[in-house]
């Protein structure tokens, strides 16, 4: 398969070693430097794109590659604001996207048993539910993409709670989701519930980003013929 990496950070790099470990050809690799080159790939060249930029750029990358006939597997977080536009935009050119805020499957059975666990939690009011994410000094977004799709999984199952703040928080109708930016730390998310008599937590802790890319490389295999919108629940069928 004939991949094309929009950004080539830390997962870039990583995406690109473990998808040749696989077989398949790395025919670009764009950087902020090079990232205008976009609109000169094709579908005769490229088989799909795994995009990991940054949140101001990501919706016109996806975008360029609708126009362009490019399957797209994003995992940059921040931009969902857009994502109304997206998907106005991916039924018009009739393209594709996968977006995840995480493509660990372990995150993903996580975000699974983590709506499991809420919809039984919220008959319990004694207990407080609160979210943590930890992450290395250089991610930009906070809270990270994966503790806002645990935050939505959560909140989606209790009809008490009326939003979410990046901070710890009392306040029963507000979910507290907080953010800690520490070394190297590749991520950490915790749920915890808390009560007088005990604490319940939900925790994952990822070792290494290969996990993540390949997530990713799995995405982007998963990806070619298809058309329309998707997320890793449609890929692991969840």
């Amino acid at each position: 398969m004939r991949i094309l990496l929009i950004g080539y950070g830390k997962m870039g790099q990583t995406i690109e070693r473990l998808a040749k470990a696989k077989g398949h050809d790395i025919v670009g690799t764009l950087t902020v430097d090079d990232a205008h080159t976009l609109s000169s790939y094709t579908s005769e060249q490229v088989d799909v794109a795994i995009e990991f930029t940054s949140p101001d750029a990501a919706v016109e990358n996806i975008i360029t590659c609708f126009k362009n006939n490019i399957p797209v597997v994003c995992g940059t977080t921040g931009w969902l604001q857009h994502l109304p536009l997206v998907k106005e935009k991916c039924q018009e050119l009739k393209g594709s996207l996968l977006y995840a805020s995480n493509f660990s499957v372990g995150v993903n059975l996580f975000f699974h048993f983590n709506e499991y666990v809420a919809q039984k939690m919220q008959q319990h009011p004694n207990y407080n539910v609160a979210v943590k994410e930890i992450h290395h000094v250089h991610k930009l977004d906070q809270p990270s993409g994966t503790a806002l799709s645990i935050a939505d999984g959560i909140i989606k199952h209790y009809p008490s709670k009326k939003g979410w703040i990046n901070d710890k928080t009392e306040e029963p109708s507000i979910l507290g989701v907080e953010s800690e930016r520490e070394g190297e730390v590749v991520g950490t998310h915790i749920v915890k519930y808390t009560s007088e008599n005990d604490t319940f937590e939900l925790h994952h802790v990822a070792h290494t980003r290969e996990g993540f890319a390949s997530g990713a490389i799995l995405a982007a295999e998963w990806m070619p013929g298809r058309q329309g919108v998707f997320g890793m629940n449609d890929l692991l069928q969840l």
